[in-house]
Parts: C-alpha cells; sequence; structure tokens
C-alpha cells in the first residue's frame, strides 16, 4: 500500500509481536479447513447503536521505530492520526468534499486566491485555541523541507509559504503560484492534518491536535493509548479510549481478534480462508469496505520493453480484469478496466478498451516483442498479491504472453522490489479525490510516480483541469486525463478490491471510507 500506500512509510520488520503473538498461527491454519462451510462473508459490520465508554483495542502491522506522530512525515504513525488531529476540509463517504476546521472557502474568479472561513470555539488537547496561525504553520511545516513530506511535492508548486495571509484570526488567504480549481481537494490528505503553531520539534511525541482523542502514550513500532477529549469541538467521542498494539504478523492478529485479546485489525486486509473462519466465529465478523484498495501492476516506462508504449498498451489488452476479480476477489471487487480513478468517484468514466487478446499479439509483433516473456514479481505482503499475479498470467497467455511469477520476501519488499523491478503487483487505498491521485501517481516527477511514466501532454492537461472553473468542463478534462492514463500509462490496474476489516461482534459504528474510520461515533455493544 505505498504511503499514501503505507509499505512506502512503514518498514515491514520481523519484529518480536506484542500481546497476542503468543497465540501463534497454529489455531487459524487448522481451522481454515472448515472455511468451505463457512457462511458467506456479512456485506456490513454490526448494526446499532454503541454504549457510551469502553475502550477499543485495535491490532496493527509492524512499522518503523523511526514512526512518529508528526502527521506531515512520511514516517506517521498513520493509525494515530484520525483520532488525534484534523483538516482544514475532508472527503465525505460521498466522495464530496465537506468541512471539518475549516467551515466554508471559496476562490477568486480564477481560481488563483482560495479564503478559507475558520471554526471559531475549537481548543488543541493543551487548552490553546485553534486559529488561523495554526492552519498557516501547518501548511509551512509541510512545505518545509527539513520536514520531508510527501505532500510537500503536491504543495509546493502551487504555495509560496511567504505569501500565505492571515487577515484575522479565523481567516486562512492562499494564494496560489497558478490557479487551481481543485485546490482544497489537495488538503484532505492525511499529511495536511492540523497541528499547532510552532510544535515541529515537539509534534512527533506530544500528538497535540483538536482530534476526539488526546494522547496518554506512543512507543515508535510499538504500543500507545489515547483518550477521549472531552472539550472535542463536535462532543465528546463515544470512547473512552483506545489501545493500540503492534503485531508482527497477519496470523498472530488474526489469533488475538479470534480469542477476544484484541476489537479491530487495523490495516489488514484479510485473505478469504482467513476472513470466512473470522466470521464463523462466536466473538468477531467482518467489515466490508467497498472498494477500499485498487491493486496495480506498475511497468516501469524506464525500463525495455516497458519504453514502448505499443508493449504497454499490449500488456492491458492482454489479459481480461473480469477473470482477475473473480479469480484473485472471488468475486468481491470491481474490474479496474486500468483506470485508477474508482467507480465511487465523482469524476470516474467507464468507457474503457476491451479486453483483446488478438490485438494485444498485434501490438507487441509490431514493437518486435512477439513472444514475449516477463517476470512479474509479488510476495505475500498482501494476500491479494499472488492470486492476482497468477490470475494476470493465466489471463495473459492467451495473447501469447509469457510471465513468470517470482515471489519476493515480504519484509523488503516495499525497499528492493517496489520502483526496482520492472513489473511487480502492488496496492493502494482508495480515497484520494482525482487531482490528488493523478499529482502523486502519475505526475512526471512524483516521487510517488510508481510507473516513472513522464508525459507533458498528460502533465499539461491536468494543468487545464485545474485552471478550468467551469464545474462540468473541469470533470470532462480529469475524464481525458483517465483516458491518457489508460492508453499510454505504465499502470496495470486490474481491480478495486473490497477490503475485508476483522473485528469483534461487540464492534458498533465502523464506518471507513478513504483512509479512516469514524474515531468519533464507533464504540463497543456490552463491552
Amino acid at each position: 500500500m505505498s504511503d499514501i500506500h503505507h509499505p512506502g512509510r512503514r518498514s515491514v520488520l520481523a519484529a518480536g509481536a506484542a500481546g497476542a503473538a503468543s497465540l501463534g498461527a497454529s489455531w487459524l491454519l487448522t481451522g481454515c479447513t472448515g472455511a468451505a462451510s463457512a457462511p458467506v462473508l456479512p456485506v456490513a459490520a454490526q448494526q446499532g447503536a454503541p454504549d457510551r465508554g469502553g475502550t477499543l483495542r485495535i491490532a496493527r502491522p509492524p512499522a518503523s521505530d523511526a514512526e512518529t506522530l508528526d502527521p506531515a512525515s512520511a514516517l506517521s504513525a498513520y493509525e494515530y492520526l484520525g483520532a488525534l488531529y484534523n483538516r482544514l476540509v475532508r472527503v465525505d463517504k460521498d466522495g464530496t468534499l465537506v468541512p471539518d476546521l475549516a467551515e466554508s472557502w471559496e476562490p477568486d474568479g480564477k481560481a488563483r486566491t482560495w479564503t478559507f472561513r475558520l471554526r471559531k470555539g475549537v481548543t488543541f488537547h493543551d487548552g490553546r485555541d485553534f486559529t488561523a496561525a495554526d492552519a498557516v504553520y501547518t501548511l509551512r511545516h509541510i512545505l518545509d523541507k527539513k520536514t520531508a513530506s510527501p505532500q510537500a511535492a503536491v504543495l509546493a508548486p502551487l504555495i509560496d509559504p511567504d505569501r500565505l495571509r492571515t487577515p484575522d484570526d479565523h481567516t486562512l488567504v492562499v494564494p496560489l503560484r497558478t490557479p487551481h480549481a481543485e485546490f482544497p481537494t489537495l488538503l484532505t490528505h492525511y499529511n495536511c492534518y492540523v497541528v499547532p503553531d510552532g510544535s515541529a520539534r515537539s509534534i512527533g511525541r506530544t500528538g497535540i491536535g483538536t482530534g476526539p482523542f488526546k494522547l496518554e502514550s506512543f512507543a515508535p513500532a510499538g504500543p500507545g493509548r489515547v483518550t477521549a477529549f472531552a472539550d472535542h469541538w463536535q462532543g465528546r467521542p463515544v470512547l473512552d479510549a483506545i489501545t493500540f498494539y503492534t503485531v508482527a504478523d497477519m496470523s498472530a492478529r488474526s489469533n488475538a481478534l479470534l480469542a477476544g485479546q484484541v476489537d479491530l485489525l487495523s490495516q489488514t486486509n484479510l485473505d478469504f480462508a482467513t476472513a470466512r473462519v473470522i466470521a464463523a466465529s462466536d466473538r468477531a465478523t467482518i467489515a466490508r469496505v467497498e472498494n477500499g484498495q485498487w491493486y496495480v501492476l506498475p511497468m516501469l516506462t524506464t525500463e525495455k520493453p516497458f519504453t514502448d508504449v505499443r508493449v504497454r498498451q499490449a500488456m492491458k489488452l492482454a489479459y481480461d480484469p473480469e477473470h482477475v476479480v473473480k479469480v484473485a476477489l472471488q468475486g468481491a471487487g470491481t474490474a479496474g478496466w486500468d483506470n485508477p480513478v474508482p467507480p465511487s468517484d465523482p469524476a470516474h468514466i467507464s468507457a474503457h478498451p476491451e479486453h483483446d487478446p488478438e490485438k494485444a499479439r498485434y501490438l507487441l509483433k509490431k514493437a518486435g516483442y512477439e513472444g514475449l516473456a516477463v517476470d512479474l514479481y509479488t510476495s505475500s505482503y498482501d494476500p491479494v498479491f499472488t492470486p492476482m499475479a497468477l490470475a494476470y498470467q493465466d489471463s495473459a497467455r492467451r495473447a501469447g504472453i509469457r510471465v513468470r511469477v517470482k515471489t519476493a520476501a515480504a519484509d523488503s519488499y516495499y525497499t528492493q522490489i517496489w520502483m526496482k523491478k520492472p513489473l511487480m503487483a502492488t496496492y493502494w487505498y482508495t480515497g484520494r479525490p482525482v487531482d490528488q491521485l493523478f499529482t502523486q501517481v502519475f505526475r512526471s516527477g512524483s516521487s510517488y510516480n510508481e510507473t516513472a511514466w513522464s508525459d507533458k501532454d498528460f502533465d499539461a492537461l491536468l494543468d487545464r483541469a485545474r485552471r478550468e472553473t467551469d464545474d462540468t468542463r473541469r470533470r470532462e478534462l480529469y475524464g481525458e486525463a483517465q483516458t491518457f492514463v489508460i492508453d499510454k500509462g505504465g499502470a496495470i490496474t486490474p481491480m478495486f478490491a473490497d477490503r475485508l476489516v476483522g473485528i469483534s461482534r461487540k464492534v458498533r459504528g465502523y464506518a471507513e471510507h478513504g483512509f479512516e474510520f469514524d474515531y468519533l461515533g464507533i464504540g463497543l455493544k456490552g463491552a
């Protein structure tokens, strides 16, 4: 899941598991033998209102020992952020932009200067009032080269930190270097959580924000705890506290859930056999996040044979996305047709080239690669990687493409394979607004452009979309950008997958979208 996708920020260490690791994996392995008779996976989490109070226990994967609570950092402790902080704006479950710490925002006539009206009566966990100075400081902190924030590459071409203005304590004015009609969507990224003015040196340890929980303890790559913030501007959260445990592998995390030692498996997309075992248990069940992840087979466009656009097109036409969804996801997802914009996004276009192995053969012959053989790298890091790779291998065979599936070590996959091998498997979380997605993953020079694709015409198309203030025309331009990526880019996008999240049957109010769940409303029943 690259940064943005977490493997980019996580160092998946073979560290000793905390708490639940002592359970081992034996129960889960033997329990899977009965998976065929288990019930169909539930569509939604347990319904009903939670009780007030209680402590939610979350098991999360291991992280780097350089992990920090600074949201701007590439090593931020992702699971804590939505509990501790707020952003100026956020994306709602239907993909629309909604207020958070900013009550409203508006551009000038050319979308070159944006004015944000900020909430009054909001306090940080240390009792300080939230003001426009904190919003300005947050943006400058992201842009500071010393912070090395992944979001800086997105915001720096647009924002001159010295030109930011605060006419009063609750107004933020952001003049842009170039017009951008979608600029507020760029502030929804999780690197953009608001931190207090002057907190750069301490925020990584203190976690002081305006969120529904305040920090009690935190150990990088280890356990931690947050407690309810009674003075939160939206009201006190349902829970009294959330405790985080770091558990080394998926089997141990799943066993901890089944044993009643934890209530939620964070950042873990369960394989189907494990999900069925959990769904059949008395203590736990499955929450399905529809199209919560998009899976990719990036082709490095700087490495042969993928330097040739005809080869890239052939690799896409050669396989049937519907087949990959059926085999790799057992139907729990949606065919991607090589468009990275999810079907739920208002900007999504459904038009795409059809599966055509004969045309793929023709393109490969024209490019001089008839009988193409390629290595496709995968690993056990994510349970869908290898089934996806094998399904692609099987489907592409009809076009005469020989795919050799290579399994790499999970603990070094995102340091030795990702963005280094010409063809490999990866995934990202959905939830990025369309401009953020294209800018971070597909624009020339982005540090997260995993195909190293560079096309000046595509970049110019994005710039035109940004300058367009007519909503209908701008959406059309982003539609053209999707067609551009499908036709010329280096990313094979077979599918969007429902993310399978293990939760206790006591959990109520689990509603995830984008990068987080509802920390304010989640709770427990009969805890």
